[in-house]
């Protein structure tokens, strides 16, 4: 991949499989913005040492192309009371995966092991959820491929890539519910609540 410098093709290399992926943004502290709003490009977020989920499902992305898989992000939307999430997706002998960066003990790595984009999204479901327990995964975009970015250098980009942010929120967005399914949702039990408020990272003052 052309722009990369010697440090990003040695680690990418190195991250050959989207588990070590996964595992390697394991060890990136969240990106609490505590500066602000950011939208990094994957050499930002190597050389600044934090990501949020956006970044670091772009991260992944940047690395699955790399490594021959196409750099495909979903963009799962929550309601407006909850915070949208994103994730990077793969396939695997024709099954689905999921890379994602996230704070929390929940919306994590996903196995490939799905048969469809739709399963693959709906294992996030039920671990969906606000304080309150009140579930909040509402839909999801089919995978866009970032490759349609690479004539703006989006991998390797000094500027935030707020361009990449807008096109998947206005990207179309597949219902994941009814109405009728919506009204009578059960909430997280109260352990599920207590579980899903164990974080990774402590936020910085």
């Amino acid at each position: 991949m052309p722009g990369l410098n010697k440090a990003e093709i040695k680690l990418f290399k190195k991250l050959n499989t989207p588990a070590k992926i996964q595992d390697f943004l394991e060890t990136i502290p969240f990106n609490f913005e505590k500066g602000g709003e950011t939208c990094m490009s994957p050499r930002r977020v190597l050389k600044n040492n934090r990501a949020h989920c956006m970044e670091g499902a772009m991260l992944a992305a940047a690395i699955l192309k790399f490594q021959g898989h196409a750099p495909l992000l979903i963009d799962l939307r929550a309601h407006k009371k909850d915070q949208d999430h994103a994730i990077a997706v793969f396939k695997i002998n024709g099954k689905w995966g999921a890379i994602s960066k996230t704070n929390h003990i929940v919306l994590r790595y996903r196995e490939p092991v799905y048969d469809s984009v739709r399963q693959l999204v709906m294992s996030f479901f039920h671990e969906y959820f606000l304080d309150d327990g009140k579930k909040t995964l509402r839909s999801y975009t089919n995978p866009i491929n970032l490759s349609k970015f690479d004539k703006k250098n989006w991998i390797t980009s000094t500027e935030d890539l707020w361009y990449i942010d807008e096109y998947l929120n206005k990207a179309p967005h597949i219902p994941v519910l009814n109405k009728t399914q919506t009204a009578s949702l059960r909430s997280a039990d109260p352990i599920e609540i207590k579980a899903g408020k164990l974080t990774v990272w402590p936020a910085r003052r």
